[in-house]
């Protein structure tokens, strides 16, 4: 992932704060409303002191009590206030991020999301965005908070001498600002290990969890196992690291803090002693200093736990900028298809040629039969007529018109393509073939059920179409998840078939009856099969060879 200047990340992180800026405002004015009721609590106490000493105070005993009784109940009031606002915005935020991530996700797949580790991305989408919910809710309104509340307790403290109310901007300064860069340039890049690492055990904990039953057939378990322990030692160590570093700065904190106090305690008594300030300002300013730290505390702790928040909001960025292989096309005339052709076609995958010079004329109504070895380009073809991929030289035309002038959403409701390998959810089997037709009747789909030879099946079942399969359709074999995914192409019932290998997981019966419905639909739809069967290359009306990335 390319690196990214980290101010900017919190530049864009703060942009997205602006549909909420009044309840940001209101969780500002809420927090330090809620932090000067707090810190006046012992100052009030303060002012009880000298008028238990017998000295003139500006508020009389009553007041101080009635006041002392209020700030306590709206201490509370305040600080749940603002607790409640912060994490409205915080969530509120998230949900927006995450519409945000799974709209790019969508918009990179399939191409860009192709050979990416899938457990990172269930990190990112999960933990990473999740971590971002510390900076929404305890750091944007805490740092306006601390700027606010402590610029009015220095001039508070500075009403009773210029020099006690430079002192306390001084300490304010060091705690609040001084210690966090310190300690955020101490850290270093440990926040983006800490994150990628993070990423990484989750994609290796993914894949062992799917390979469990050939880790065990294989007796690989225990060299699996050493690989999970070692990287969780790295990243235990990664995390031990950033945590002794927080550590510290609290402790450097509290340092600061206790210094702070005593240097105000010896200013105050100089200042007694000169006779510059009564005893109100010797005891007061001491006192307001004492309980002023809070807000800026909260701060001291930003140097450590916004290394990670900005790895994850990096991670999240760069997923959300990254460029797709193609862009979807909207704002044109809709068509009907009337055929397809590639012209000439070239393609490379990641320097590799795949496709060289392709051309296929695909006429209406007809069974494109197209065989050959793994690798040589069948199922690239069938995903550049998808349009996942932009071919890198030639065109491909869908009813005499290129489809980079066709509506994405268009040309897919044109074609029905099977791949390979069939996804399933972890749902019902009539929901998973629904995923076709989303508007599809129970009827429909028990029809496209038959024409898959998958309904006699289903019916055995104890709830029939409402059984739920399991995560990645584990409860069924792979035959029956292959019949499941022709349903769906049925189900879609697009006059544009692109069928990936669709029957190699048959059996010779399953086989007849899914080729004699492929025959029928032939009759109104056009299918291109991508086969090593000879027994499905038998309804074709042509067949082709490719080899090398050519047709022959």
């Amino acid at each position: 992932m390319k690196k990214q200047n980290k101010a900017l990340i919190l530049f864009r992180m703060l942009k997205l704060v602006k549909p909420l800026a009044g309840f940001m405002i209101l969780a500002v004015v809420l927090g330090t409303l809620g932090f000067l009721t707090a810190e006046f609590i012992p100052i009030l106490g303060g002012e009880a002191i000298l008028i238990g000493l017998g000295l003139q105070t500006k508020i009389s005993w009553n007041t101080l009590v009635l006041l002392l009784l209020l700030f306590a109940v709206l201490r509370a009031i305040f600080r749940f206030s603002e607790q409640r606002t912060n994490h409205y915005i915080a969530f509120t935020l998230l949900a927006i991020i995450r519409d945000r991530v799974f709209k790019a996700l969508r918009r990179l797949c399939p191409a860009k999301l192709e050979g990416r580790d899938k457990g990172d991305l269930i990190s990112l989408i999960t933990s990473d965005v999740e971590l971002l919910e510390v900076f929404y809710a305890h750091t944007i309104s805490p740092i306006c908070i601390a700027i606010v509340s402590e610029t009015i307790m220095c001039l508070f403290i500075g009403s009773f001498h210029l020099l006690l109310g430079i002192l306390a901007l001084i300490s304010f300064l060091l705690v609040g600002a001084a210690l966090p860069m310190i300690i955020s340039k101490r850290s270093g890049t440990t926040g983006d290990e800490l994150r990628a690492q993070s990423g990484e055990l989750s994609a290796h904990m993914l894949e062992s969890i799917r390979g469990i039953d050939d880790t065990l057939q294989y007796s690989y378990g225990e060299k699996r196992l050493q690989e999970i322990g070692d990287r969780t030692k790295d990243l235990s160590e990664r995390q031990g690291a950033l945590s002794r570093l927080t550590g510290t700065n609290m402790a450097i904190a509290n340092i600061l803090i206790l210094l702070s106090d005593i240097v105000m305690l010896l200013a105050c008594t100089w200042l007694y002693q000169k006779g510059q300030v009564g005893f109100d300002g010797f005891l007061i300013p001491m006192i307001a200093l004492m309980s002023s730290f809070g807000p800026v505390t909260a701060l001291a702790a930003l140097g450590t736990t916004l290394q990670s928040t900005v790895a994850s909001g990096a991670r999240v960025l760069a997923i959300i900028d990254e460029e797709p292989e193609t862009e979807d096309v909207v704002g044109k005339t809709t068509i009907d298809f009337h055929g397809a052709e590639v012209k000439e076609v070239s393609f490379a995958y990641a320097g590799e040629d795949v496709l060289d010079n392709v051309s296929l004329p695909i006429p209406r109504g007809k069974i494109i039969g197209i065989v050959g070895k793994s690798g040589c380009g069948k199922s690239t073809l069938l995903k550049l007529l998808m349009r996942f991929w932009n071919a890198g030289k030639g065109e491909i035309l869908v009813s005499g018109k290129n489809i980079h002038e066709i509506n994405t959403d268009n040309l897919r409701d044109m074609e029905s393509y099977m791949t390979q390998e069939t996804q399933l959810f972890k749902d019902t089997i009539a929901n998973n073939i629904r995923i076709g037709n989303l508007n599809a009747t129970d009827e429909e789909v028990v029809e496209a059920c038959k024409k898959a030879s998958i309904h006699d099946f289903i019916m055995t079942l104890p709830t029939g179409y409402d059984t739920e399969v399991g995560e990645l359709g584990s409860t069924l074999s792979g035959g029956e998840k292959q019949r499941i995914g022709l349903a769906r192409a049925f189900l879609h019932n697009a006059p544009f078939m692109l069928l990936d290998e669709p029957t190699s997981n048959l059996d010779s019966l399953n086989e007849a009856v899914i080729l004699k419905s492929l025959k029928e639909e032939s009759k109104e739809k056009t299918v291109i099969l991508v086969s090593h069967r000879e027994s499905t290359m038998r309804i074709a009306d042509d067949i082709l060879a490719m080899e090398g990335g050519r047709i022959s």
